[in-house]
C-alpha cells in the first residue's frame, strides 16, 4: 500500500511539474513574442479589399489581381448547414474552445517532432486560421505557430465567435478565384448560399483544406470523397439527420465553373500592368486600383488571332505529335476507382462508408449524350476543366474509323472531323522531317484521347494541337511609342513567359536597315552606291577565321546598297560596316534604343548578332516609321483610385514633331501637351531608306506583303542561324508592327522569316489597316530623283541613254558616270583606248 501511495504522489508530483512546465513555457513564449504580435483590435474595422482592375485605352476589362471575386457576408446571412458543414471539416468544437484545441495541437506537436521543425497539418482552429489569414504570413513554422496561438487567444477575448466565422468565411480561397463562401457559390454553382442544397455547401466546405487538389471541377473524383467524409461528420455530430445524409451522399456533381470573361484577352498586358502596379504601390492588390493601358481594343484581338492562327499553321506543316491525354476514363466511377489517394488519408480512415458513399455518388452522376452509349461524365468533367487554348477547343476522340473521326466537345456536342481535318496529321520526326501520310483515322488517334479541334472559317471543324513552336506580336503607334496590341505568346494559360519583353533573340536581318541607316545619315553612301559582294575572310578573336555566306551560298559581286537590302546580302552589309566604322556606328545605333553594351563589338553586328526583344525590335522600326525621332514604348497611359476614379499617376510620353522648331521641347496635340521626342537620324536619310525598305516588298525577301495591294507598307525579314528565329518588322505611317517566331528552347524552326513570321505580320496588317487609307511620308525637300547606271550607281548626264531612277540627298550626289562612245564612232575617230566623249570631240 505504500508502495501505491509513493506511486501516486509522484505521479501527480510529475504531473504538477509538467502543467507548471507547460504554463511557464507559454508565458514565457507569450512574453517573448508579444511585443511583435500585430493588433488583433485592427480586426474590428477590417474592410475587405478591392482588386486590381486593368483595362485597355477606351475602358474595356482586361484582367483582374488581389483579392478578387469577393461577396461579403454577414453571420446571420449564412445558412446554418454551410456553418455546419465548415465546423464538421475545419473545427467540430470551435463554439466551445477559446480559440485553441488541445488536441490538435498535441497532433501538430508530434509531427513538428517527426519533421524536425516543419508543421504539415498545423492542427489550427478556425480562429487561428483566421489569425493566419489576416495577420501572419503562411510560412509552416515553430514560430509562426506560437504567434498563431497567441492571437488567436487574444482574438476570441475581443471578438465574439459570430464575429471571428464572418471574418473566416470572407477571407478564405475556395479556388478559382473565389474568396469567400458567397463567391465561392456564384463561381461553383451561380445561386446565392441560401439556394445551395446540403451536399452543395458540403463541396464548398471541403475546399479551404486544398482548393485545387479538391476543387470539383479540376478533380471531381477527389472531391466526391471529401465532400462526403464532411456529411458523414456532420451526421456523425448530429448537425443532420440520417436521411438528409442519405440523400445529400448520393448527390451527383453539380458544379460548373462560372466566371465573368474578360472584355478582351490580353493576358500577356495584364501581368505587366501587375507587375507595373506591385512595384508602384503596396496595396496595389487591395487598393482599388485601375490601371488604363495603351491598348486598343480593336487590334488587340486581331493580333491575338493572327499570332495564334500563324503558329497553328506552322506547326500543321511541321507534323502531328499525337494526343495530350490517352485512355481517358468515360465515367466518374472509373475515373475515381483509377485516382490517387495520397492526401486523402484522413477522409478515408474515418470510415469504409466514405469510400462507398462515394463510389455511390459518383455512379449517381451519370451523363449520356445523344450518340455515344453509356456514361461520359467523366469524359466531359475532363473537357470542363481542360482550358480552351486560343482558338484550340479540347475534345475527346470518340470513333475512329475509316477517314472519318468523331469528337465530344464541351457542352456535349458531338463533333465529325472529315478527312481533309485529318489527312495533315503525318506523324513529327523533327523540325525538318514527317512521317509517312496516315491511311485512316485510326492510325492519328484512338477512342479516349484527348485532341484539340478547330473550327474552320467554313463552320467545320479539324484536327490541330497546341503548336510547339511560339511567338510574338507588338504593335506600336510611330508617333507616341504607345504600345497598341502586344500578343507574347500562343496562350498565357499555357505559358505565362512574355516572349515581347523578356525573350531576347538573336535579330538577323531585321537589324541590317539599321546599319544602312547609320550610312545614309553619315552622307558617305546613298541607296545608289556599289559595294563588292563577295567572299571574305578574317579573324573572329578566337584563333578561328570567320567566313560570313550569303543564306543563297552565291556572290553577287558589284551590288548596289537598294539591291543589297532587298535582297538581304549578308556581304554587302559587312562591307558596309566595315567601310563605317564599328564604334561610330554603335553610337549611332544607341540613339535607337539599342544598348552599346549588348551590341556584339564586331562585324557579326551586320548579320544581326545582337541579342534584342521583340518590344525593342518594334521601337527601333517605330523610330524609321515615324521619320527619325526617338519615342520611347509606353504601356500605362492613367492610374485611378476608387469609386472616385480619383487620378494618381498619368503618363508624360513623348512625340515625334516634324513640324516643331529646333530646340521645341513641348507640343500640343488634341488638347494636350506632350514632350517633344528628340530627333536622332536626318529626316532625309530615312526618307530614303523608307525607300529602299519598299523594294524588300516588291523585289525581295519580303513579296508576300503584296497580297495587301498597299504601297505604303515596308519592312524586313529576319532569319538567324540555322533557322532558330524567324521575324518580320515592318511598318506604315500609322503602326510599326514586329512579329517573331521560335522556339522557347532555340531549337530550329527550319523556316526562314518569310514563311514562319512574314504571313503572320500581313494576317494582321491586312485587318488592322483595312479601311484606312495608304499614307505616305512628305518627301524632304532636300531629297532628289536622278537617273543613275543600274551597274556603277554613277549618275548618268541627260544626253545619256538608259539608267533607272534613284532617290539621293540633293548635297550627297555621287559623281557623274563618264560618257562613252559606242565602238563603231570609235573606229571612225581614231580615238580608240581612250573611249571618252571629250577624246572624239
Amino acid at each position: 500500500m505504500t508502495f501505491i501511495r509513493k506511486l501516486a504522489l509522484s505521479a501527480l508530483w510529475l504531473l504538477a511539474s509538467l502543467s507548471a512546465a507547460t504554463l511557464l513555457a507559454v508565458i514565457g513564449a507569450a512574453l517573448y513574442f508579444a511585443p511583435g504580435l500585430p493588433d488583433v483590435r485592427q480586426l474590428q474595422d477590417f474592410e475587405l479589399q478591392t482588386p486590381l482592375r486593368i483595362f485597355t485605352q477606351d475602358g474595356k476589362l482586361i484582367g483582374e489581381f488581389g483579392d478578387e471575386r469577393r461577396l461579403p457576408v454577414e453571420f446571420d446571412e449564412i445558412p446554418e448547414e454551410m456553418v455546419q458543414a465548415l465546423l464538421a471539416a475545419e473545427d467540430a468544437g470551435y463554439f466551445d474552445h477559446h480559440g485553441v484545441d488541445p488536441k490538435g495541437l498535441a497532433r501538430a506537436a508530434v509531427e513538428l517532432a517527426a519533421s524536425g521543425g516543419d508543421i504539415q497539418s498545423g492542427g489550427s482552429t478556425i480562429t487561428m486560421q483566421v489569425a493566419r489569414n489576416y495577420l501572419l504570413t503562411l510560412d509552416r513554422t515553430y514560430t509562426r505557430k506560437v504567434r498563431e496561438i497567441l492571437l488567436a487567444l487574444q482574438m476570441e477575448q475581443i471578438l465574439s465567435k459570430e464575429e471571428i466565422l464572418e471574418l473566416y468565411v470572407n477571407k478564405i480561397f475556395l479556388g478559382h478565384r473565389a474568396y469567400g463562401i458567397a463567391a465561392a457559390a456564384e463561381v461553383y454553382y451561380d445561386r446565392p448560399l441560401d439556394e445551395l442544397s446540403l451536399a452543395e455547401q458540403a463541396m464548398i466546405a471541403g475546399l479551404p483544406k486544398a482548393p485545387s487538389a479538391f476543387n470539383p471541377l479540376a478533380n471531381a473524383e477527389r472531391a466526391l470523397i471529401r465532400r462526403n467524409w464532411i456529411l458523414f461528420r456532420m451526421r456523425e455530430l448530429g448537425f443532420i439527420d440520417q436521411p438528409a445524409y442519405d440523400e445529400a451522399v448520393q448527390a451527383p456533381i453539380t458544379a460548373r465553373r462560372h466566371i465573368t470573361q474578360a472584355e478582351v484577352q490580353a493576358d500577356y498586358v495584364a501581368e505587366m500592368a501587375r507587375q507595373f502596379a506591385v512595384e508602384r504601390f503596396d496595396d496595389a492588390y487591395t487598393g482599388g486600383y485601375h490601371i488604363y493601358t495603351t491598348l486598343d481594343s480593336e487590334l488587340q484581338p486581331q493580333a491575338r488571332r493572327a499570332l495564334a492562327e500563324g503558329l497553328i499553321a506552322y506547326d500543321a506543316r511541321h507534323g502531328w505529335r499525337g494526343p495530350e491525354q490517352t485512355d481517358t476514363p468515360r465515367s466518374l466511377a472509373e475515373a475515381q476507382e483509377r485516382t490517387d489517394r495520397e492526401g486523402l488519408e484522413e477522409e478515408l480512415a474515418e470510415s469504409p462508408e466514405v469510400m462507398a458513399t462515394a463510389r455511390r455518388a459518383a455512379e449517381r452522376s451519370q451523363s449520356e449524350v445523344e450518340g455515344i452509349d453509356g456514361d461520359v461524365s467523366n469524359w466531359l468533367q475532363v473537357l470542363e476543366r481542360t482550358p480552351v487554348l486560343g482558338p484550340l477547343e479540347p475534345a475527346i476522340v470518340v470513333e475512329s474509323e475509316g477517314r472519318e473521326m468523331r469528337v465530344l466537345s464541351r457542352g456535349g456536342e458531338i463533333r465529325t472531323l472529315d478527312w481533309e481535318g485529318l489527312e495533315w496529321a503525318r506523324p513529327y520526326r523533327s523540325a525538318r522531317s514527317r512521317g509517312a501520310a496516315p491511311d485512316t483515322a485510326a492510325e492519328i488517334a484512338s477512342p479516349g484521347d484527348l485532341v484539340r479541334i478547330l473550327q474552320r472559317e467554313d463552320g467545320s471543324w479539324r484536327l490541330s494541337q497546341q503548336p510547339q513552336v511560339q511567338g510574338s506580336l507588338v504593335v506600336m503607334d510611330p508617333e507616341t511609342g504607345a504600345v497598341l496590341a502586344l500578343q507574347a505568346g500562343f496562350d498565357f494559360d499555357a505559358s505565362k513567359f512574355n516572349r515581347a519583353t523578356q525573350a531576347r533573340r538573336q535579330a538577323g536581318s531585321i537589324f541590317k536597315p539599321f546599319i544602312y541607316l547609320a550610312g545614309l545619315d553619315s552622307g558617305e553612301i546613298n541607296p545608289a552606291s556599289v559595294v563588292n559582294d563577295a567572299p571574305v575572310v578574317m579573324e573572329d578573336g578566337s584563333n578561328e577565321l570567320w567566313r560570313p555566306n550569303n543564306s543563297s551560298g552565291d556572290f553577287l559581286g558589284p551590288t548596289r546598297l537598294r539591291v543589297g537590302l532587298a535582297r538581304s546580302r549578308n556581304l554587302v552589309t559587312i562591307r558596309l560596316l566595315q567601310t563605317l566604322g564599328l564604334e561610330r556606328t554603335i553610337g549611332f545605333l544607341e540613339n535607337f534604343g539599342f544598348h552599346p553594351e549588348r551590341l556584339p563589338h564586331g562585324l557579326a553586328l551586320a548579320l544581326g548578332s545582337t541579342s534584342l526583344t521583340p518590344l525593342e525590335m518594334t521601337r527601333g522600326y517605330a523610330v524609321l516609321a515615324n521619320g527619325g525621332f526617338a519615342i520611347e514604348p509606353w504601356l500605362i497611359q492613367r492610374v485611378t483610385r476608387g469609386e472616385e476614379q480619383t487620378l494618381v499617376e498619368e503618363a508624360d510620353p513623348m512625340v515625334a514633331c516634324r513640324e516643331c522648331r529646333e530646340g521645341q521641347t513641348r507640343v500640343d496635340r488634341d488638347g494636350e501637351t506632350y514632350r517633344v521626342a528628340p530627333r536622332v537620324a536626318e529626316p532625309a536619310a530615312v526618307y530614303l531608306l523608307r525607300d529602299m525598305l519598299r523594294d524588300v516588298v516588291e523585289h525581295g525577301t519580303a513579296r508576300r506583303a503584296l497580297a495587301l495591294e498597299r504601297a505604303d507598307i515596308v519592312g524586313k525579314t529576319g532569319t538567324t542561324n540555322d533557322q532558330r528565329d524567324a521575324w518580320f518588322a515592318g511598318f506604315n505611317t500609322d503602326l510599326a508592327t514586329t512579329v517573331w517566331v521560335g522556339m522557347d528552347d532555340n531549337t530550329s524552326t527550319a523556316e526562314y522569316g518569310s514563311q514562319a513570321a512574314l504571313p503572320i505580320w500581313v494576317d494582321f496588317m491586312g485587318r488592322a489597316l483595312e479601311g484606312r487609307p495608304e499614307a505616305f511620308p512628305e518627301r524632304p525637300e532636300n531629297v532628289v530623283s536622278r537617273r543613275v547606271d543600274p551597274d556603277t550607281g554613277r549618275l548618268l548626264h541627260d544626253d545619256q541613254p538608259g539608267g533607272i531612277e534613284e532617290l539621293f540627298r540633293a548635297d550627297h550626289l555621287p559623281d557623274f558616270q563618264p560618257r562613252r562612245v559606242d565602238q563603231a564612232v570609235e573606229q571612225e575617230s581614231g580615238s580608240q583606248g581612250t573611249a571618252a566623249y571629250e577624246a572624239i570631240f
